[in-house]
């Protein structure tokens, strides 16, 4: 069993940047990719980002592309997202997410693992 518990969320302006990161248990953390999702209160969960099991790969939802980036330290059993230019309609739960295949999903489905959520609000 594989436990994530993200931190790093909180209120920032439009235009700040927030880094979260999600840390594992387990001793499985560098074989599974790791995905990055958030939901907006009435919206359905939306990919962020992912990266692959090595780190070498990874990949972004069209609404973020260019202002976020995600980095993984499996040796410290951390993923993170850098979040750049932030805009008022990034606010949301971002949630961690943890897929036992080693490739990048964008589906909800796949994951396995989740976190609880950190509240990212972004003010105008």
């Amino acid at each position: 069993q594989v436990q994530l518990i993200e931190s790093g969320g909180g209120l920032v302006q439009a235009g700040g940047s927030l880094r979260l990161s999600c840390t594992a248990s387990g001793r499985t953390f560098s074989n599974y990719a790791m995905g990055w999702f958030r939901q907006a209160p009435g919206k359905e969960r939306e990919f962020v980002g992912g990266i692959s099991a090595s780190g070498g790969l990874t990949r972004y939802g069209d609404s973020v592309k260019g202002r976020f980036t995600i980095s993984r330290d499996n040796a410290k059993n951390t993923v993170y997202l850098q979040m750049n230019i932030l805009k008022p309609e990034d606010t949301a739960i971002y949630y961690c997410a943890g897929d036992r295949n080693s490739a990048i999903s964008t589906l909800v489905r796949s994951y396995v693992y989740w976190g609880q959520g950190t509240q990212v609000t972004v003010s105008s």
